[in-house]
């Protein structure tokens, strides 16, 4: 019988090769090994992991010399914001150009999207209905409510169409464009299946696109029709995810959209595709310059409202967005994060609490967490459990939104200050300049240093 050579441990032995494969890394073989193990592609929550050129690629041109800066405590700044200016007889005044971004109740529990509500509402914005209807704790407490038009119509009905202050008619989502939402059955609880007429505890995948329009042309006549039945109060909004942004932005408009709505591909979701998250769609960066060059082209800049989402987490970012030339942005991730999404604790009953255990349970560690779509979610927030839900109490989440809001607001302010402006609407592309040469193709504004702009002019 052979036995096992003996090995001295003072011998000199080869040190390991531990180079990693570019192409062929840790992750890519995890992928092929699950891949390989299942025969079922990845799902999760949240949106691209990746690197990607962003609004952090861009730079302010304070005043100084050539420009003068305005005194912050001396000098008002306004932030008044209004959407739906185009035809609708009621358009949307908000008291800031940032808003909530339409996350639905299923994603989200009902103690949430009551905190949405009142979070908006104090802040003088809006909060968005998302896919699968309007719960009546949000109708009560958002001032200014918009009601999400999806192709999967769940809870879709014309008597909460006129409770609305706005209708968003969703064509796609930056997260996954030209694919249908899903709902995965662990968060079909029985209030959500009545309200979206589904069996409980069933997946539920949505179709991909409306069930009764094609085209353009499909969609100019569904405008008018909830144009008929809102008696041309509400302004309506269409929303798409950013690919042929261009050429989508000026459809849109065609159609008779109020207010465009262009969501990158930073965007997050409740669930989908891996693949979806990170391989489809192009950058918020790149989707702003081409929906408002779509505008220019048109004409229309005056009468069409922009509203940019995907990405946008501070204040920084919203001034950024509002130079590029949107007129507001909306917000869905960082809304999650503001109410307790990947932190180590939650408040029940006044007390912090730890939620290190609920993570470990999922696999994962707060600020790693992706597991929105299992209904597990350790803080409250992207679940349906009875018991999970009550770990977000409505007043606490409404403050911690509240107050996030407040600070992106008064970090817009100041860089419009900064900038001499009087107005954020009034920031503008030349206020800024960008640290790469991606970022400034995307943008269409000059790198940093010079005043070549690449593909758009030839200086330096």
């Amino acid at each position: 019988m052979a036995t096992k050579p003996e090995i001295d441990p003072t011998e000199p032995r080869e040190p390991l090769n531990l180079e990693e494969s570019a192409g062929l890394n840790r992750q890519a073989i995890h992928y092929i090994q699950r891949a390989a193990a299942t025969g079922l592609y990845e799902i999760r929550g949240l949106g691209a992991k990746r690197a990607l050129p962003h609004f952090d690629d861009l730079l302010f041109l304070g005043a100084s010399l050539s420009r003068y800066p305005l005194e912050g405590y001396r000098e008002k700044c306004s932030s008044k914001t209004v959407l739906g200016t185009r035809f609708a007889t009621k358009p949307i005044e908000l008291d800031i150009p940032i808003t909530i971004a339409g996350m639905s109740f299923g994603a989200l529990s009902a103690h949430v999207k009551e905190a949405l509500g009142r979070a908006a509402t104090e802040m003088g914005t809006s909060t968005t209905t998302g896919d699968g209807g309007m719960t009546s704790e949000e109708r009560k407490s958002s001032k200014t409510l918009v009601y999400q038009c999806l192709p999967s119509r769940y809870g879709f009905r014309p008597d909460d169409v006129r409770r609305a202050d706005a209708i968003e008619i969703v064509i796609g989502q930056g997260a996954k464009p030209g694919g249908g939402g899903m709902l995965l059955g662990q968060k079909v609880s029985p209030r959500v299946a009545k309200m979206r007429t589904l069996p409980e505890g069933i997946d539920q995948r949505s179709a991909c696109r409306h069930p009764d329009w094609t085209g353009p042309d499909d969609l100019a006549i569904k405008i008018k029709e909830l144009r008929e039945i809102t008696d041309w109060e509400k302004p309506i909004y269409v929303k798409v995810g950013a690919t042929r942004v261009f050429h989508d932005v000026k459809l849109a408009v065609h159609a008779g959209a109020d207010v465009v709505v262009v969501d990158g591909m930073q965007g997050g979701t409740a669930a989908t595709q891996v693949a979806f998250i990170e391989h489809v769609g192009i950058p918020t960066l790149a989707a702003v310059r081409q929906a408002v060059d779509a505008l220019e082209d048109l004409n229309v800049t005056d009468q069409v409202q922009l509203v940019v989402s995907g990405g946008v987490r501070t204040g920084a970012d919203v001034a950024k967005a509002l130079a590029l030339g949107a007129t507001a942005v909306a917000i869905g991730q960082g809304i999650l994060v503001a109410l307790g999404c990947n932190s180590g604790t939650y408040l029940q009953k006044g007390e912090h609490r730890s939620a290190i255990a609920d993570y470990r349970s999922l696999g994962t560690a707060p600020g790693f967490c992706h597991h929105c779509h299992t209904g597990r979610c350790p803080v409250g927030v992207t679940t349906q459990d009875a018991v999970l839900e009550q770990r977000l109490e409505p007043a606490v989440g409404a403050e911690r939104v509240r107050n996030y809001l407040k600070t992106l607001n008064m970090e817009l302010t100041m860089i419009a200050r900064a900038c001499g402006k009087h107005n954020v609407h009034h920031l503008e592309r030349e206020d800024l300049v960008a640290l790469s040469i991606e970022a400034a193709a995307m943008a269409g504004v000059p790198l940093a240093g010079t005043s070549w702009i690449p593909g758009r002019s030839g200086g330096a």
